[in-house]
């Protein structure tokens, strides 16, 4: 790489780096680590393990923001510093290294500082409830449902992030007839929001004896946990719970005691189930986890139009309603239809390979505000 390439670059990663700086806040990360761990010193503080636990998590996200920040701040620094000293000596090999090294590292780590800079909303840094639901299609978009539904959980995996299934209902033929999931990670529900809407497969039927090409739908909704602290009226005359026997789909272990749990809020007629667990309780405090998060989603409707910040535009799970089309006849490609990535390794995206897609949806989001 040329020296007028080193400094431009250079130039463009600190341009970038104080646009981050001028909204991400640290001295504000900075004050709320303060607060966090005055907190913890109290003598009282670990009589509430459950509140202990949450702010100590806290302490460690925002000592990670913070390192991540002054990482970049550093690196760019030296950065700079190298750059003018390669200046004096343009036939140094070694520096013209330790500078392409720099720009490569640098790059990758603020580009991570972006993407976490983007989640300010009030659950963006939280746990996420998916829920996938198949839509026109038939047998082949129950088929199409459990397909995306082994594509999130490669792709949790991929980011290092926990997920507790909470019901997995096998479709009458193949796949799914639903699925919700649970999904445990520093902006899961924040980087999961890109995936809110319609998703249109392409493809031959693995049904079809004429093995005709055929279209199918699947719905993903995606939601915050709402944390204990934050009031949701949830009145326990209002709920009937149910107790079924579980059944799971092909290849997991099937419970075989009442252990399903199905809540019905009565005065909204919102319905949730969960079967995953072998413990009933646990099924039941998981449902109830989803019902708070659905009816948190009621009550900000009612009050003003944020629901389109964790919801995104909702529609039939049809023609014409789609984000994102995945095609794989007659040729392979996967396409975003708001970001405009696209790719053709169509394999890679349904073994969970969507970062490109995640962050791609974040970066028009930011350019449409």
């Amino acid at each position: 790489m040329a020296p007028d390439n080193y400094a431009s670059d250079i130039a463009d990663l600190r341009r970038r780096f104080d646009a981050l700086a001028e909204h991400w806040g640290r001295e504000q990360k900075a004050a709320e680590l303060t607060q966090l761990e005055q907190a913890s010193a109290q003598p009282d503080f670990w009589n509430d393990q459950q509140a202990a636990q949450e702010t100590m998590a806290r302490v460690s996200v925002v000592k990670g923001d913070i390192a991540a920040y002054d990482a970049v701040a550093s690196g760019l620094a030296d950065l700079e510093t190298a750059a003018e000293l390669f200046a004096d000596d343009e036939t140094d090999a070694d520096m013209a290294a330790e500078i392409a090294a720099g720009l490569q590292s640098v790059t990758g780590q603020l580009g991570e500082l972006e993407v976490a800079s983007w989640f300010t909303g009030e659950f963006d840094s939280g746990d996420a409830i998916v829920t996938i639901t198949p839509g026109q299609g038939g047998l082949e978009a129950q088929d199409w449902t459990e397909m995306l539904f082994r594509m999130y959980l490669k792709y949790a995996e991929s980011k290092g992030w926990k997920v507790d299934v909470n019901d997995a209902v096998p479709g009458e033929a193949i796949g799914l007839d639903r699925a919700t999931f649970t999904v445990h990670g520093h902006n899961a529900m924040g980087m999961l929001s890109s995936e809110q809407g319609t998703h249109r497969l392409v493809r031959i039927s693995p049904t079809d004896v004429k093995k005709r090409r055929q279209t199918t739908f699947a719905g993903v909704t995606v939601m915050p946990v709402v944390p204990e602290d934050v009031d949701v009226q949830l009145d326990p005359a209002d709920l009937r719970i149910d107790v079924y026997r579980s059944s799971g789909p092909g290849g997991q272990s099937v419970n075989t005691t009442d252990s399903a749990v199905r809540i019905t809020h009565e005065p909204t007629g919102i319905v949730v189930t969960c079967q995953n667990e072998k413990s009933q309780h646990k099924n039941k405090d998981a449902a109830l986890s989803i019902l708070r998060a659905r009816l948190y989603e009621v009550e900000k409707a009612k009050r003003d139009a944020e629901l389109a910040e964790l919801r995104g535009p909702k529609g039939d799970i049809t023609w014409g309603s789609q984000i994102r089309n995945y095609v794989l006849y007659p040729y392979q490609m996967v396409k975003d239809l708001r970001s405009e990535i696209e790719t053709g390794n169509v394999d890679a995206v349904l073994n969970g390979d969507i970062d490109d897609f995640v962050i791609g949806y974040h970066h028009w989001k930011s350019a449409q505000s």
